[in-house]
């Protein structure tokens, strides 16, 4: 392995669930050299999904991070979950990677979460290649899958190769920089290639696809614009440099074909991730905040800078422990020495770092800037936090999750069980920012939240076979939120004797609406301030008023898109207006203005897209009306119909059977988080009425 910045790449693989993520993955690292023999999901013998539940179901739960090397190129992978319960997972990984190959099925196009995926990579400005995978099914169709990139993507694409064939007759792809053909031999895994001129019946299209891609790129890149506009065309060298660039700066989307199940087209998408996507060398500084100032500052990716690192996940490893997955930014990371951590302002000890082979680890003295590697053995740290040179500390911007939508509630099968069951949730909510668990005070019962019905099933297979804790759990239900839909004020005198002593303070706090998906906005006025100079005193006041927001006043579910403010505070004496007094007195004010506030339930909505036969198109709408969908959008795909509609994920319990029924096995549906939107009346009767 090299520690050559420009020869280092840190790549994810990402896109909608059953893209072939995986099985790209696979091939990638059989043809690097990395594996001898490539498997398969469908056989559940991939390197890259190792746990259990991964091989039964076939499918990707946890991001696995590998590394390869291909012509010269360090290359660390990071193959990812594509099913929307696991979002988190592509969140964070997106969060610490320089690049992504984004893959799309040839057949079903840009589907909802590859839209959801390309938004978060669009939100870290991760530079991208697109793959269109699948080009040996029948009803492939790249031209289509080029044309949704731009329109539901708004992506800046154009192909840098094209198919040669499709379907049964698809067997290479011409290289449009080069002008050359890649055809494979058929029957072969993939090795056994031959590049070849430019067919003749494919030469004119080939050529028209190339002055195009060609005025794309020389549009972006005026380095290569004057040699566009004094000879009509580029050479290879000179449009290979100006696409880079362009793919670099985040302007440009090249586009490739190929079929990884079938062993074609791999080699090119490696070429393409070496030649166009970028080093960490081409990324700009990290920005941090200076723990002692908080002033901004940057940190070259270089390993004379002083170390910033970000630990992005956390996983348990069960010969190891808990390995913490970390990305360089700046500096070295060497075994034995100290780092420091600025939220617990605690130095940890580096005990053990090893490179990551998916479930396997090569333990090595140092990772360098640029690196992704992990750490065995540190004792109090979290998935966001920085680990930094204490000379100058400072922290990087945190990782944030979503709120779950779903819970259950779950009890060990026996009394002995229960304080081995509640390490064994600590330990997974350690792993998985998106898995939280509390005991609700009313019934004494321990609730589980995650993402969805798929999340909640797996969290708990995994504290049965991983964990060995047997428990029982109730039927999974709607995580609701609360908000309020008007503002209000309230003064409240809180003045009570406890334990002996009297504790005493008035104050007035105000609530108010905040837009959909705008989350929780907690502040202290200056008048405030001023009246009480106590940092302490002010945290206990925030610390009240966030209490109050968790536990929401209609039924005990947190309040979200809302602002709360304390205004004032009328100190009594400063030996009764304590701690105790501060932080109840806001909880308390806060339940009180938030009641006069016109609170709500907001219910989550799911985008839901389902691809049906024609003649099941009926059968399919009348379902949705029963389940309050609202149908956004109906199209045609190849010779089957795709409905886009909104439903309450309350309504969509049970739904795969449901639309497997109406179309006798022939449809199916993809659905991904939405918005948050005000629960109807006879919703909000029923949650009232529980």
């Amino acid at each position: 392995m090299t520690n050559d910045l420009a020869n280092l790449r840190n790549i994810g693989i990402v896109a909608h669930i059953d893209a072939g993520k995986t099985t790209t993955t696979e091939r990638i690292l059989f043809y690097t050299g990395k594996i001898h023999q490539h498997g398969d999901v469908h056989d559940g013998n991939t390197t890259t999904d190792f746990m259990v539940q991964e091989r039964e179901r076939g499918i990707t739960i946890q991001s696995a991070a590998i590394t390869c090397s291909w012509k010269g190129c360090t290359i660390n992978i990071i193959d990812t979950p594509g099913h929307v319960d696991f979002t988190m997972e592509v969140e964070r990984s997106l969060r610490v990677l320089d690049g992504a190959v984004c893959v799309f099925c040839a057949v079903g196009g840009v589907q909802p979460q590859s839209e959801t995926v390309w938004r978060q990579a669009d939100r870290y400005s991760v530079p991208r290649i697109a793959f269109v995978n699948k080009m040996d099914r029948m009803g492939a169709d790249f031209v289509r899958v080029n044309e949704e990139l731009r329109k539901k993507l708004k992506a800046n694409s154009a192909p840098v190769n094209i198919p040669i064939g499709r379907e049964d007759s698809f067997k290479g792809v011409v290289d449009l920089v080069n002008m050359k053909a890649i055809v494979y031999k058929s029957g072969s895994d993939g090795k056994d290639f031959s590049v070849e001129d430019v067919p003749a019946e494919m030469s004119e299209d080939a050529a028209l696809q190339r002055a195009e891609l060609v005025e794309k790129v020389a549009d972006i890149d005026e380095e290569v614009m004057e040699s566009y506009l004094e000879n009509g065309d580029l050479t290879a060298d000179e449009l290979a440099g100006a696409i880079r660039r362009a793919t670099v700066a985040g302007k440009f989307v090249p586009v490739l074909a190929g079929t990884s199940l079938k062993d074609k087209g791999v080699q090119p998408l490696l070429d393409a991730i070496c030649a166009y996507l970028p080093s960490p060398a081409d990324r700009p500084p990290v920005k941090a905040t200076d723990l002692k100032t908080g002033d901004i500052v940057e940190r070259r990716q270089d390993d004379a800078e002083l170390l910033t690192s970000l630990v992005f996940k956390i996983s348990t490893d069960p010969y190891v422990g808990r390995l913490f997955f970390v990305r360089i930014y700046a500096g070295v990371l060497k075994k034995g020495a100290n780092v420091y951590n600025p939220r617990t302002k605690k130095r940890e000890r580096i005990m053990k770092i090893v490179r990551l082979f998916a479930d396997d680890q090569i333990e090595t003295e140092e990772l360098h800037a640029g690196d992704i590697g992990a750490i065995v053995g540190l004792k109090d740290c979290t998935t966001g936090d920085t680990l930094c040179s204490e000379m100058k500390p400072c922290h990087l911007e945190r990782i944030t999750s979503p709120d779950p939508v779903m819970f259950m509630a779950i009890e060990p099968k026996s009394s002995a069980d229960k304080d081995k069951l509640v390490e064994s949730m600590k330990a997974l909510a350690a792993e998985d920012p998106t898995c939280k668990f509390r005991e609700d005070e009313e019934t004494g019962q321990t609730i589980l939240s995650g993402m969805g019905e798929l999340h909640l099933e797996i969290l708990v297979d995994r504290l049965r076979r991983e964990f060995k804790c047997a428990a029982n759990t109730g039927r999974p239900m709607v995580s609701y939120m609360e908000t309020v839909t008007a503002a209000a004020s309230k003064r409240f005198e809180f003045d009570r004797e406890l334990g002996g002593k009297r504790h005493a303070v008035a104050l007035t706090v105000e609530v108010s609406p905040l837009e959909r998906g705008k989350g929780r906005a907690v502040e202290l006025s200056r008048d405030f301030k001023n009246a009480v100079a106590d940092k302490h005193l002010q945290e206990c006041v925030v610390q009240g008023l966030e209490d109050g927001i968790a536990t929401g006043v209609l039924a005990r579910y947190p309040m979200t898109d809302i602002s709360v403010k304390c205004v004032s505070a009328e100190i009594v004496d400063p030996e009764v207006s304590d701690e105790v007094a501060f932080r109840s007195a806001a909880m308390m004010g806060f339940r009180e203005a938030a009641e006069a506030a016109n609170p709500e339930f907001l219910e989550p909505i799911m985008k839901l897209e389902i691809e049906t036969p024609p003649e099941s198109v009926g059968e399919v709408l009348g379902d949705l009306n029963t389940r309050r969908g609202t149908v956004l959008d109906m199209s045609q795909r190849g010779d089957m119909q795709v409905v886009k509609a909104r439903v309450p994920l309350a309504k969509l319990f049970g739904y795969s059977t449901a639309v497997r029924s109406l179309t006798k096995g022939r449809a199916s549906y993809s659905m991904e988080p939405d918005v948050f939107d005000v629960a109807p009346r006879q919703v909000r009767e029923e949650i009232l009425a529980r």
